[in-house]
């Protein structure tokens, strides 16, 4: 084994959170060490919201597509479209986005390491080495190790990280993705648009979450998730890609991942270790959104670690947690009464996609998924909404 490097933070994990983390914490000053594995492309649908823009200094030609409607497929196949006033939702392809993170942080000052994470183990002084594995391409891999004050875990919603160090990240609940990559077809053919995202809320796509088409220019991303365990993504996949008329695209790759539930209700472990992205549960329920919240995990953790390193104070990991569940805990709970109720049955999706067909709706759900925030200038409408949505919830307002 190679002599230890040492850093400050260890950043496990080099995707959105972590290359975040990672780029925040060097700019400030810190020695900072990002291990990623090689060729890790996740399987995600890959929208940007303008607040991510915004918010963590994304160039615009990381974009390969800008989508300006959303339009929503019900179980009768009723289909009602979500136009995006005053701009558009751009989408991302993550083996770009992802590196560009990366090499970004890099650039900032952190350390770039490819390898698999393996371990933590405790050392003198309150100090923990990472072990990791690179592969050499002969024989076996070679093992290596980093020692740091701090260590980030963003190394997905299996992560090792969490799973070794913080109690209850072993019963995180997730659920399984699948996406199939394929050549975008021609501008209008077989109803396709290159800047319409299709959402499918049909208990054959999916019995509990819903089925995607997004494009992504030249290419699109296909793919359907559930928590039900013995369901056939593979084959709701095929059936998509035959109701959107792309049964005959030629498949590019394929991938498959899990996604968390909602977040885990501890992210750190008391002494050095805190988590992000994924690795702390933050995937939006209902959407399944998770970049733009795995960025701002990022971010979090890496304030919390910076308070760490510079005051010794364990308690202060907690601050991850803490400021994000204040940001955005609200819209998650939200969101997750939305998925246990509206995705729970084709009655009740029919029902939920009529209702994305009001005005009111679709106005203050863009906007605050646009801006990410609840809207709180527009009382008279939330209340419209309010009743209306009594409506359908008790059977008043027809779903046909």
């Amino acid at each position: 084994m190679n002599q230890t490097e040492t850093y400050d933070v260890v950043v496990v994990g080099g995707g959105p959170a972590g290359a975040t983390a990672a780029n925040d914490l060097a700019r400030g000053g810190r020695s900072v060490m990002l291990l990623d594995k090689a060729g890790r492309i996740k399987p995600c649908g890959g929208a940007i919201p303008p607040q991510a823009m915004r918010e963590f200094d994304l160039p615009e030609h990381l974009l390969c597509a800008h989508i300006h409607s959303a339009r929503m497929i019900s179980p009768a196949d009723r289909a009602v479209d979500m136009p995006v006033e005053n701009g558009f939702v751009g989408m991302v392809k993550r083996d770009v986005f992802d590196e560009w993170l990366r090499a970004r942080a890099a650039q900032s000052g952190a350390v770039r390491r490819t390898g698999s994470f393996t371990e933590l183990v405790r050392a003198d002084g309150g100090e923990v080495i990472v072990r990791y594995e690179v592969e050499t391409g002969v024989g076996k891999p070679l093992r290596k190790e980093a020692r740091a004050r701090c260590v980030i875990g963003a190394d997905g919603a299996r992560s090792r990280v969490a799973r070794q160090c913080v109690p209850g990240a072993d019963k995180m609940r997730v659920v399984s993705a699948y996406h199939e990559i394929v050549r975008s077809p021609k501008e209008g053919e077989n109803g396709f648009k290159g800047d319409r995202c299709d959402v499918y809320y049909q208990g054959k796509i999916s019995p509990d979450f819903y089925g995607w088409v997004f494009p992504h220019g030249d290419t699109t991303s296909v793919g359907v998730g559930t928590e039900v365990a013995g369901f056939s993504l593979r084959e709701a996949t095929r059936e998509l890609r035959k109701a959107a008329g792309l049964e005959h695209a030629e498949t590019l790759r394929r991938e498959g991942a899990p996604i968390p539930l909602r977040p885990l209700g501890r992210w750190d472990d008391g002494r050095n270790v805190v988590l992000a992205g994924d690795a702390a549960g933050v995937v939006a329920p209902a959407s399944g959104e998770g970049i733009y919240y795995a960025l701002a995990g990022g971010r979090y953790a890496a304030a919390a670690a910076e308070a760490f390193c510079t005051t010794g104070d364990a308690a202060s990991l907690k601050l991850a947690r803490k400021g994000f569940m204040k940001a955005h805990g609200r819209v998650f709970w939200i969101l997750g009464i939305m998925q246990r109720f509206w995705y729970s049955s084709d009655k009740r999706r029919e029902r939920f996609v009529k209702m994305c067909a009001d005005p009111d709706v679709q106005r203050l759900t863009w906007e605050a998924y646009m801006n990410k925030r609840l809207v709180k200038a527009q009382p008279g409408a939330h209340i419209k909404i309010f009743f209306k949505d009594l409506g359908h919830l008790f059977g008043i307002v027809s779903a046909k």
